[in-house]
């Protein structure tokens, strides 16, 4: 489902610059799959999903979580990049639907940076 998106990420000079640390791999290991992607979806409900976000284009940090760093290589990081990317609209409230797309898609490039 994933596939050519994330081949076209893995194009760009940009996004392809992320990549999990052993010291993200070994917190995902330690936290579990599951925990990582309960934060994936906490992350997006509440930092990018709102219709409208004051520090938008800010909001998602370059470090201190997997998650983070995943949500730059996915383009997931604020609503310029998700509208660029993924085709979801600015200043409207992201869908469960939407969302789900979203975390679903930070996941697996988790599980493709060995994690």
């Amino acid at each position: 489902m994933y596939e050519q998106i994330l081949e076209n990420l893995r194009k760009s000079t940009f996004r392809s610059k992320f990549k999990l640390k052993e010291k993200d791999k070994l917190y995902i290991k330690q936290k579990g799959m599951s925990v990582i992607e309960s934060h994936a979806r906490d992350f997006i409900a509440k930092r990018v999903a709102p219709a409208q976000i004051p520090n938008d284009g800010k909001q998602t940090p370059m470090k201190g979580h997997p998650v983070f760093i995943a949500q730059h290589a996915t383009a997931c990081c604020c609503r310029g990049c998700i509208n660029k990317w993924h085709k979801f609209p600015k200043n409207v409230e992201l869908t469960p639907k939407q969302q789900d797309y979203l975390v679903g898609l930070i996941m697996e490039w988790i599980k493709t940076q060995g994690a």
